[in-house]
């Protein structure tokens, strides 16, 4: 029998679509803490960028990003060749997953991982293969357990989003060296700038040493240019030769492109953020755990929080306390956390504001 209408292909209508953080709350003056973004902002200069190329807007942005990859491989000591840009680290994993994985592959990551990696992997009809953690840490024996002779990629945040806990590099080359040389590492490094401990790396040198790890970073956290959509990954050249072959022609505006390099070179922007994270996250972890709740503790620029399981002060009730506020948080349902939230590392009325009203909420 023909069918009434045109069907998407398998396993397409399997996917749980990706729900953003809410934008919206009710009070005169919402505090938006649900998505990670930057409470100081963006770079000026990468705002004078930006603005400045709106002159020439009827023309095609240059399509291999020369400019901006020149950029990036001049901060990090890059070969510009290895580094391919995108609309946000989003569409790279999603490209990676388009070009590394076929209906009857597999491809692993962690328990509590990015929502965006089961739904690239779902969507090129490959089967995704959860991993538990533990702790709300991945576990490498447990990940190395799971990979067979279909596995073709396994993802690893790190830091986590949204857990906010990292591996050691020591632990990530342990995985790496207990992987079979044909399945992709991806190291996703969105958080890596706010890490200051000493036993972490973002995934350089393993990019730069192997034939089967790629590390991805974005601009939309610690740079503060999330509306652009624009990310990074570092790859080896015959992974970044696949990744140019299947992406967009221009799949980065010009506008992008311009605020990109300012923003890359912004270094006194960038300590300012981490200095504000510094700040602010002890600041709110203490706070939190000072009234009763549970903390897993983070290095991004967010905190995972747990309620109690009664009644009248679970995670959805305060979600709901704080909307009525004027306060926007992630709930963590999708992640099979329905008793905890994701907050933000806000401004500095934010904070306050937050945690007066959670305490509010709590007595």
């Amino acid at each position: 029998m023909t069918a009434s209408r045109p069907q998407p292909k398998p396993g397409i209508l399997d996917i749980a679509a990706y729900v953003p953080g809410k934008s919206t709350a009710k009070g005169a003056k919402v505090h938006k803490l649900s998505s990670n973004e930057s409470p100081i902002g963006s770079s000026q200069k990468a705002i004078e960028a930006y603005r400045a190329a709106a002159g020439a807007l009827e023309l095609y942005p240059d399509g291999a990003a020369t400019q901006l990859r020149n950029a990036i491989a001049g901060r990090f000591g890059l070969k510009p060749e290895s580094i391919v840009c995108g609309a946000g680290s989003d569409e790279l994993l999603q490209l990676i997953a388009h070009a590394y994985l076929s209906p009857g592959d597999e491809a692993i990551y962690s328990q509590y991982g990015f929502l965006v990696y089961p739904i690239a992997i779902q969507s090129n009809g490959a089967t995704p293969v959860v991993a538990p953690e533990i702790d709300f840490l991945a576990h490498v024996d447990a990940i190395l357990a799971r990979v067979t002779a279909r596995t073709k990629i396994v993802f690893l945040a790190n830091p986590n989003n949204p857990t906010g806990r990292y591996l050691p590099f020591s632990e990530v080359k342990r995985l790496h060296s207990g992987l079979p040389a044909n399945v992709l590492l991806v190291l996703d490094a969105a958080y890596a700038e706010y890490v200051r401990h000493n036993d972490y790396e973002a995934g350089i040198e393993l990019v730069a040493t192997s034939d089967n790890v790629i590390m991805t970073r974005t601009y939309s956290k610690i740079f503060g240019l999330a509306a652009l959509r624009l990310g990074w990954a570092y790859c080896p050249s015959h992974v970044a030769d696949v990744l140019n072959r299947v992406r967009g022609p221009f799949n980065i505006s010009a506008p992008a492109i311009a605020a990109g390099v300012a923003a890359i070179s912004d270094q006194e922007f960038v300590e300012r953020a981490v200095a504000h994270n510094e700040q602010w996250l002890p600041w709110m972890s203490g706070e939190l755990s000072a009234l009763g709740l549970d903390v897993t503790p983070s290095v991004g620029n967010f905190v995972l929080v747990h309620f109690p399981a009664n009644e009248t002060h679970h995670a959805h009730a305060a979600d709901a306390f704080l909307q009525e506020h004027g306060f926007v948080v992630r709930r963590m349902d999708a992640y099979g956390l329905p008793n905890a939230l994701r907050i933000t590392i806000g401004t500095e009325e934010a904070n306050h504001g937050l945690v007066a009203c959670l305490k509010a909420f709590l007595t």
